[in-house]
């Protein structure tokens, strides 16, 4: 059993910065790439950012590039989405998901319960 739970969320100020962090315990812990998603309301789901594995490819989106960094430490089992100059259309509810595989998946298997990110003056 694999369980993610995501933590950092809150309130901010458009321009602002969080660090979401991602802890992840289970049996299976090994090619365990681990993504970042968002949902806002009365939007889809979308892809926010993803790391692979071993922490040596990383992907983003493109509404996120240059301002969200993804990492992760593996010893500690966490993944960590450090998100600067934050916009308002940044705010949702991010989910750190993960899927047994070396490379991001499309539609992994294994979601935390979400954070809330609220950008807003």
């Amino acid at each position: 059993q694999l369980q993610l739970v995501e933590s950092g969320g809150g309130l901010v100020q458009p321009g602002g910065s969080l660090r979401l962090s991602c802890a992840y315990t289970g049996d299976t812990l090994d090619y365990l790439a681990i993504g970042w998603f968002r949902q806002a309301p009365g939007k889809e789901r979308e892809a926010v950012s993803c790391i692979s594995s071993s922490g040596g490819s990383t992907n983003y989106a493109d509404s996120v590039k240059g301002r969200f960094t993804i990492s992760r430490d593996n010893a500690k089992n966490m993944v960590y989405l450090q998100m600067n100059s934050l916009k308002p259309e940044d705010t949702a509810i991010y989910y750190c998901a993960a899927e047994i595989f070396r490379y991001c998946a499309y539609n992994p298997r294994y979601w935390g319960q979400g954070t809330q990110v609220t950008v807003s003056s």
